[in-house]
């Protein structure tokens, strides 16, 4: 499945950079994320408990960031079991300029397999939009309030 779209976040490149490659930001903006430790550089080891339809439960996995051109793109693999099955993907973030904010395109593509398979691919594709969106959202929002401080 392939997903790609904008986000458009509050703040300078470097920060939105920054911010996207700090631990603890991350965790504090993925979606059901329990767990984000550093396991070598650009590598974090991750626990998810996610839902995707009637199927949800936890998921143990890894977040590699590579090819890393600061503060301009890099790319971001993401991999995943737990009892629903298993998710795997790939892609690229590409950060602009644009008003004193930054425009984040993304770029990849994604595979899901087991049970949680069986939603049918609209499902599936529906809900990583969704989660994608909660992501942007919740950056968004950690951006804005770290602005005020």
């Amino acid at each position: 499945m392939k997903l790609q779209g904008t986000a458009l976040l509050p703040a300078p490149r470097e920060r939105v950079w920054q911010s996207l490659t700090d631990p603890d930001f991350l965790a504090k903006c993925l979606p059901g994320a329990q767990e984000l430790t550093p396991d070598g550089p650009g590598r974090y080891k991750v626990a998810l408990k996610m839902g995707i339809a009637a199927f949800s439960g936890k998921f143990q996995g890894a977040v590699q960031l590579a090819e890393q051109h600061p503060p301009e793109s890099f790319k971001m693999s993401v991999e995943g079991r737990g009892a629903p099955g298993f998710v795997k993907g790939e892609g690229t973030l590409t950060f602009g300029e644009k008003s004193g904010h930054t425009e984040l395109q993304y770029n990849g593509e994604a595979q899901v397999g087991g049970v949680i398979a069986s939603v049918g691919s609209r499902m599936i594709e529906a809900a990583a939009k969704k989660i994608i969106q909660q992501f942007f959202d919740a950056a968004a929002a950690e951006l804005r309030a770290a602005g005020k401080k």
